[in-house]
Protein backbone atom coordinates (compact mmCIF):
# COMPACT_ATOMS: atom_id res chain seq x y z
CA UNK A 1 0.00 0.00 0.00
CA UNK A 2 1.29 3.24 -1.16
CA UNK A 3 1.60 6.29 1.68
CA UNK A 4 -1.63 8.06 0.47
CA UNK A 5 -3.38 9.63 3.40
CA UNK A 6 -6.64 8.43 3.92
CA UNK A 7 -9.66 9.08 6.79
CA UNK A 8 -11.40 6.41 8.42
CA UNK A 9 -14.87 8.88 9.16
CA UNK A 10 -17.31 7.47 11.81
CA UNK A 11 -20.98 7.96 12.51
CA UNK A 12 -23.20 6.21 15.10
CA UNK A 13 -26.98 6.38 16.31
CA UNK A 14 -27.26 5.12 19.92
CA UNK A 15 -29.33 3.78 21.93
CA UNK A 16 -31.22 4.92 25.45
CA UNK A 17 -28.62 2.40 27.10
CA UNK A 18 -25.83 4.38 25.82
CA UNK A 19 -24.78 1.84 22.95
CA UNK A 20 -24.34 2.16 19.74
CA UNK A 21 -27.29 0.68 17.96
CA UNK A 22 -26.42 1.98 14.55
CA UNK A 23 -22.76 2.29 13.04
CA UNK A 24 -21.59 4.06 9.81
CA UNK A 25 -17.80 4.31 8.61
CA UNK A 26 -16.42 6.03 5.24
CA UNK A 27 -12.83 4.76 4.10
CA UNK A 28 -11.99 8.12 2.41
CA UNK A 29 -8.58 10.06 0.60
CA UNK A 30 -7.95 13.48 0.57
CA UNK A 31 -10.08 13.90 -2.88
CA UNK A 32 -13.00 12.59 -0.84
CA UNK A 33 -13.37 9.10 -2.79
CA UNK A 34 -14.69 6.22 -0.98
CA UNK A 35 -12.99 3.15 -0.91
CA UNK A 36 -15.24 1.52 1.49
CA UNK A 37 -17.91 2.09 3.47
CA UNK A 38 -19.79 -0.05 6.12
CA UNK A 39 -23.55 0.56 7.49
CA UNK A 40 -24.29 -2.04 10.06
CA UNK A 41 -27.00 -2.35 13.16
CA UNK A 42 -25.63 -3.86 16.06
CA UNK A 43 -26.89 -6.77 17.62
CA UNK A 44 -27.97 -7.31 20.10
CA UNK A 45 -29.07 -3.98 20.76
CA UNK A 46 -31.14 -3.68 17.65
CA UNK A 47 -33.00 -6.58 18.21
CA UNK A 48 -33.64 -6.17 21.47
CA UNK A 49 -36.00 -3.55 21.64
CA UNK A 50 -37.39 -3.40 25.01
CA UNK A 51 -34.15 -3.37 26.97
CA UNK A 52 -32.07 -0.96 24.76
CA UNK A 53 -34.52 1.41 22.77
CA UNK A 54 -33.16 3.50 19.89
CA UNK A 55 -32.11 7.27 21.96
CA UNK A 56 -35.20 9.71 22.55
CA UNK A 57 -36.03 12.60 24.52
CA UNK A 58 -38.76 12.53 26.91
CA UNK A 59 -39.82 16.40 26.24
CA UNK A 60 -38.96 16.23 22.73
CA UNK A 61 -41.45 17.27 20.02
CA UNK A 62 -39.51 16.04 16.86
CA UNK A 63 -37.64 13.11 15.70
CA UNK A 64 -36.07 12.64 19.22
CA UNK A 65 -39.66 12.02 20.66
CA UNK A 66 -40.33 8.70 22.32
CA UNK A 67 -43.88 8.26 20.03
CA UNK A 68 -42.05 8.42 16.37
CA UNK A 69 -39.33 5.32 17.90
CA UNK A 70 -41.88 2.84 15.73
CA UNK A 71 -41.56 5.15 12.68
CA UNK A 72 -37.53 5.16 13.26
CA UNK A 73 -37.45 1.05 13.49
CA UNK A 74 -39.65 0.98 10.46
CA UNK A 75 -37.20 2.90 8.77
CA UNK A 76 -34.30 0.78 9.91
CA UNK A 77 -36.02 -2.44 9.44
CA UNK A 78 -36.94 -1.31 5.43
CA UNK A 79 -33.13 -0.62 5.17
CA UNK A 80 -31.92 -3.97 6.06
CA UNK A 81 -34.98 -5.37 3.74
CA UNK A 82 -33.38 -3.38 0.78
CA UNK A 83 -29.66 -4.00 1.21
CA UNK A 84 -28.75 -0.17 2.75
CA UNK A 85 -28.05 -2.06 5.96
CA UNK A 86 -26.97 -5.35 7.70
CA UNK A 87 -27.02 -6.72 11.49
CA UNK A 88 -23.54 -7.73 12.70
CA UNK A 89 -22.27 -8.07 15.87
CA UNK A 90 -19.43 -6.04 17.14
CA UNK A 91 -17.01 -8.36 17.01
CA UNK A 92 -17.17 -8.72 13.17
CA UNK A 93 -17.17 -4.97 13.15
CA UNK A 94 -14.27 -4.77 15.04
CA UNK A 95 -12.77 -7.39 12.09
CA UNK A 96 -13.70 -4.90 9.67
CA UNK A 97 -11.84 -2.13 11.56
CA UNK A 98 -9.06 -4.16 12.10
CA UNK A 99 -8.58 -4.72 8.34
CA UNK A 100 -9.01 -1.26 7.96
CA UNK A 101 -6.11 -0.24 10.30
CA UNK A 102 -3.84 -2.97 8.09
CA UNK A 103 -4.73 -1.95 4.89
CA UNK A 104 -5.30 2.02 4.89
CA UNK A 105 -4.06 2.86 8.21
CA UNK A 106 -6.63 5.59 7.91
CA UNK A 107 -6.74 8.95 10.65
CA UNK A 108 -9.66 8.65 12.37
CA UNK A 109 -12.44 11.52 12.63
CA UNK A 110 -16.13 12.24 13.51
CA UNK A 111 -18.40 14.91 13.68
CA UNK A 112 -18.05 15.17 17.66
CA UNK A 113 -15.48 12.45 18.05
CA UNK A 114 -15.64 12.50 21.98
CA UNK A 115 -19.28 11.25 21.89
CA UNK A 116 -18.42 8.89 19.04
CA UNK A 117 -15.44 7.54 21.05
CA UNK A 118 -17.24 7.08 24.11
CA UNK A 119 -20.52 5.37 22.37
CA UNK A 120 -17.81 3.02 20.68
CA UNK A 121 -16.15 1.98 23.98
CA UNK A 122 -19.25 1.53 25.83
CA UNK A 123 -20.55 -1.38 23.25
CA UNK A 124 -17.20 -2.80 22.70
CA UNK A 125 -16.40 -0.70 19.16
CA UNK A 126 -12.64 -0.57 19.14
CA UNK A 127 -11.21 2.44 17.55
CA UNK A 128 -8.75 2.89 19.79
CA UNK A 129 -6.59 1.11 17.38
CA UNK A 130 -6.08 4.08 15.36
CA UNK A 131 -3.05 6.30 16.82
CA UNK A 132 -4.43 9.06 14.77
CA UNK A 133 -7.61 11.20 15.01
CA UNK A 134 -8.41 14.82 15.05
CA UNK A 135 -12.32 16.14 15.63
CA UNK A 136 -14.29 17.17 12.50
CA UNK A 137 -16.43 19.15 14.46
CA UNK A 138 -13.64 21.38 16.32
CA UNK A 139 -11.16 21.60 12.98
CA UNK A 140 -14.42 22.60 10.84
CA UNK A 141 -15.20 25.20 13.09
CA UNK A 142 -12.06 26.27 13.77
CA UNK A 143 -11.62 26.99 10.29
CA UNK A 144 -14.78 28.25 8.90
CA UNK A 145 -16.87 29.44 11.69
CA UNK A 146 -15.75 32.95 12.85
CA UNK A 147 -15.78 33.95 8.95
CA UNK A 148 -17.39 36.50 7.73
CA UNK A 149 -18.97 34.55 5.26
CA UNK A 150 -19.99 31.51 7.82
CA UNK A 151 -21.28 34.85 9.94
CA UNK A 152 -23.51 36.12 7.20
CA UNK A 153 -24.65 32.36 6.63
CA UNK A 154 -25.58 32.29 9.91
CA UNK A 155 -27.46 35.58 9.99
CA UNK A 156 -29.54 34.90 6.61
CA UNK A 157 -30.22 30.86 7.50
CA UNK A 158 -31.19 32.31 11.33
CA UNK A 159 -29.55 29.59 12.76
CA UNK A 160 -28.84 30.53 16.56
CA UNK A 161 -29.65 28.49 18.84
CA UNK A 162 -31.68 29.63 21.62
CA UNK A 163 -30.94 31.43 24.47
CA UNK A 164 -30.49 29.77 27.70
CA UNK A 165 -31.89 30.37 31.51
CA UNK A 166 -28.67 32.56 32.07
CA UNK A 167 -29.37 34.83 28.75
CA UNK A 168 -25.97 32.70 26.84
CA UNK A 169 -27.06 32.83 22.79
CA UNK A 170 -24.66 31.14 20.97
CA UNK A 171 -24.88 30.31 16.98
CA UNK A 172 -25.14 26.72 15.23
CA UNK A 173 -21.87 24.94 14.17
CA UNK A 174 -23.63 21.43 13.66
CA UNK A 175 -22.66 18.94 10.67
CA UNK A 176 -26.24 20.35 9.56
CA UNK A 177 -25.33 24.29 9.20
CA UNK A 178 -21.64 23.38 8.22
CA UNK A 179 -22.61 21.00 5.08
CA UNK A 180 -25.09 23.60 3.74
CA UNK A 181 -22.36 26.46 4.37
CA UNK A 182 -19.52 24.15 2.77
CA UNK A 183 -21.94 23.20 0.13
CA UNK A 184 -23.70 26.45 -0.47
CA UNK A 185 -26.62 24.69 -0.52
CA UNK A 186 -29.05 26.26 2.60
CA UNK A 187 -32.06 23.80 1.54
CA UNK A 188 -30.36 21.38 2.44
CA UNK A 189 -32.57 18.67 3.95
CA UNK A 190 -31.76 17.95 7.89
CA UNK A 191 -29.47 15.04 8.48
CA UNK A 192 -31.36 11.66 8.27
CA UNK A 193 -30.37 10.91 11.80
CA UNK A 194 -28.46 7.27 9.93
CA UNK A 195 -25.25 6.58 11.09
CA UNK A 196 -24.13 5.94 7.28
CA UNK A 197 -25.90 8.65 5.49
CA UNK A 198 -24.64 11.00 7.80
CA UNK A 199 -21.37 10.39 7.16
CA UNK A 200 -21.42 10.09 3.70
CA UNK A 201 -24.08 12.70 2.45
CA UNK A 202 -22.88 15.32 5.57
CA UNK A 203 -20.09 15.18 6.80
CA UNK A 204 -17.75 13.91 3.81
CA UNK A 205 -17.97 16.73 1.87
CA UNK A 206 -16.88 19.07 4.87
CA UNK A 207 -14.03 17.08 5.51
CA UNK A 208 -13.10 17.17 1.91
CA UNK A 209 -13.26 20.73 1.78
CA UNK A 210 -11.36 20.94 5.24
CA UNK A 211 -8.46 18.88 3.74
CA UNK A 212 -8.31 20.67 1.01
CA UNK A 213 -7.85 24.20 2.36
CA UNK A 214 -6.37 23.74 6.15
CA UNK A 215 -2.94 22.34 7.51
CA UNK A 216 -3.10 18.71 9.20
CA UNK A 217 -0.90 20.21 11.68
CA UNK A 218 -4.14 22.94 12.41
CA UNK A 219 -6.67 20.39 11.92
CA UNK A 220 -5.22 17.43 13.77
CA UNK A 221 -4.82 20.04 17.12
CA UNK A 222 -8.19 21.78 16.96
CA UNK A 223 -8.72 23.45 19.78
CA UNK A 224 -12.39 21.66 21.47
CA UNK A 225 -15.02 23.67 21.20
CA UNK A 226 -16.47 25.78 24.24
CA UNK A 227 -19.71 27.81 23.90
CA UNK A 228 -18.34 30.63 25.35
CA UNK A 229 -15.97 31.44 22.30
CA UNK A 230 -19.55 31.07 20.53
CA UNK A 231 -21.50 33.93 22.08
CA UNK A 232 -24.07 36.47 19.58
CA UNK A 233 -22.94 39.12 21.35
CA UNK A 234 -19.23 38.52 20.56
CA UNK A 235 -19.84 38.04 17.07
CA UNK A 236 -22.75 40.19 15.65
CA UNK A 237 -23.58 43.81 16.12
CA UNK A 238 -27.13 45.30 15.39
CA UNK A 239 -27.18 46.67 11.91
Amino acid sequence: MSRKKYFLLVDTETTQTDKVIDFGALIVDKAGLIHKEAGCLISPYYRDRDNHPLFYRKDACNLWAKRNLPKRYENYDNMIKDGRRMIATVSAINRWLARAAQTYSPTVTAYNLSFDLNKCRNTGIDLDIFSNRFCLWHAAAMTWAHTKAFRKFIIDNHAFNPPTSHGNMSFKTNADIMARFILNDPNLEEEPHTALEDARDYELPILQKLVKRARAKDYMAAEPYSWQKWQVKDWFKPA
